[in-house]
């Protein structure tokens, strides 16, 4: 809320009019339905009061408990994400440190944002599991792709870094590994206001230099323990959904690749439902260290 104060002399006589005007924001039509996050009634009334043209009181101190608010809510998000993880880059699993625990895994979805990225980002919302959304570049080349980034991100995944153009990295000299990778980050960076902070090459296929690129731009690297949904038997819901939960593969800390896909999208509820009823909690991303 803003108030305006304007003094005006007429002859001798001071007189002082306040007018208030409260600017109600939008709520963004774009984003899902999970993520437009419900007004509280308070919030709803004040909103009511304002839009009839009711005066509020200025709370001096509305700016100090804004930031106290802040300050609190943070503590409280470092609070939930106890302990951390780090990558061990001989299975690329997730290895528990600070009494983290053991019995997790971390959900990751790549070639995002193909056609069914943003659904999947909703039904991974609606059961408040964490995952990093790995992009590709050429996925962020109109309007549309950007906009299906942007929502992605504002409903709280991390973004990963898969390259520019998904390219072998390598089948392509030095320079060209850089430019895949560096220049995503600047992209996904003018889109979302923040460069990503892990990595995962196509095909899993890394080099010796892009290892230094992913370093110097303090990324995390990471490949995954395994994955299914590339393969023929795969390709439908149920079958992947199976094998996602039921493969001996599965072990605590696991790094699960998934795919922006149709079939994936409409086994993703099972897989995370699947996992849990075996005691697996999801790894969030924030709790992963260098």
């Amino acid at each position: 809320m803003k108030k305006y104060i304007g003094i005006f002399a007429l002859a001798l006589t001071v007189t002082a009019c306040t007018e208030t005007e409260t600017d109600v924001e939008e709520v963004d039509e774009e984003l899902p339905e999970e993520n437009n996050i419900e007004e509280t009634d308070d919030e709803t009334a004040d909103i009511e009061d304002t839009e009839e043209g009711g005066d509020v009181d200025e709370d001096p101190g509305s700016d100090a408990l804004d930031e106290e608010e802040e300050e609190q809510g943070d503590a409280e998000a470092a609070a939930e994400h106890e302990g951390s993880y780090t990558v061990n880059k001989n299975d690329w699993s997730l290895e528990p440190v600070n009494d983290a625990d053991e019995q997790v895994v971390l959900l990751t979805i790549d070639d995002a944002p193909d056609n069914h990225g943003v659904e999947m980002a909703e039904i991974l919302y609606e059961l408040d599991a964490p995952a990093i959304f790995f992009v590709n570049g050429h996925f962020l080349q109109s309007e549309e792709g950007e906009e299906q980034l942007e929502a992605i991100y504002d409903m709280g995944f991390a973004i990963g870094n898969h390259t520019m153009n998904h390219q072998k990295l390598d089948d392509v000299s030095e320079e060209e590994q850089k430019e895949e990778i560096v220049g995503l980050n600047d992209l996904i960076e003018d889109i979302i206001g923040e460069r990503p902070e892990y990595f995962r090459a196509p095909h899993g296929v890394n080099t010796d230099h892009a290892s230094e690129v992913v370093e110097e731009e303090n990324m995390i690297l990471m490949n995954w323990t395994y994955g299914y949904d590339w393969e023929a038997d795969y390709t439908e819901p149920e079958p992947l959904a199976e094998i996602m939960v039921e493969t001996e593969l599965l072990r605590d800390g696991a790094n699960l690749l998934m795919h922006d896909r149709e079939w994936t999208m409409e086994a993703l509820e099972d897989i995370v439902l699947g996992l849990e009823d075996k005691g697996y909690g999801f790894v969030h991303p924030d709790q992963i260290k260098e």
